[in-house]
């Protein structure tokens, strides 16, 4: 395997694009050289098959959805309140709007792990850490509330970046 980081990288953004824009049966190693502009057979290089470039565009997403650490310290300097819960929601819903191939493609994965159990698998644990830290890290902020309110809080934000992501002109109707 080519152990190139910023080829890699820019091999995996292109899998995302590809992902987001084609589902989960257009992403082709040929589909990822194509949308990357590189000769044909290289992302072969970098991937060793399918399974092994979904659990390496999981890992991507994750990088390219967090959040920016300085506006994060920034939001956190704020005394602990609703209003603070609501920025740190709204920054979310923010990251979503200004990477919306990365959100697009977790959707995919989710669908595709309902096919795959291995790539499920992968997916309760990133997913599962995910939550845990988030509950840590609100309780840890003394935000208001519980792990409980973490998990609505969870729950409300992901279905309503799955509407905007899918049904766009239902939402705004009743904003």
């Amino acid at each position: 395997m080519r152990q190139n980081p910023q080829r890699r990288t820019a091999l995996l953004d292109a899998a995302i694009e590809v992902l987001a824009r084609e589902g989960s049966r257009g992403l082709t190693l040929r589909a990822v050289d194509k949308q990357a502009e590189v000769p044909t057979g290289t992302a072969s290089n970098y991937f060793a098959n399918r399974a092994d470039l979904l659990g390496q565009i999981m890992q991507r997403t994750g990088e390219r959805l967090a959040p920016d650490p300085g506006i994060l310290a920034d939001t956190l300097r704020r005394a602990p309140s609703r209003d603070v819960v609501a920025l740190l929601l709204r920054q979310t819903h923010e990251r979503m709007e200004a990477d919306r191939s990365s959100w697009l493609a977790m959707l995919e994965l989710r669908l595709e792990g309902t096919r795959r159990p291995e790539l499920g698998v992968e997916l309760k644990e990133i997913y599962g850490t995910a939550l845990r830290d988030n509950i840590r890290f609100y309780l840890d902020a003394g935000l208001p509330g519980d792990a409980t309110d973490v998990v609505l809080l969870y729950l409300a934000l992901n279905g309503m970046i799955i509407d905007d992501l899918t049904v766009p002109q239902v939402l705004p109707e009743y904003a």
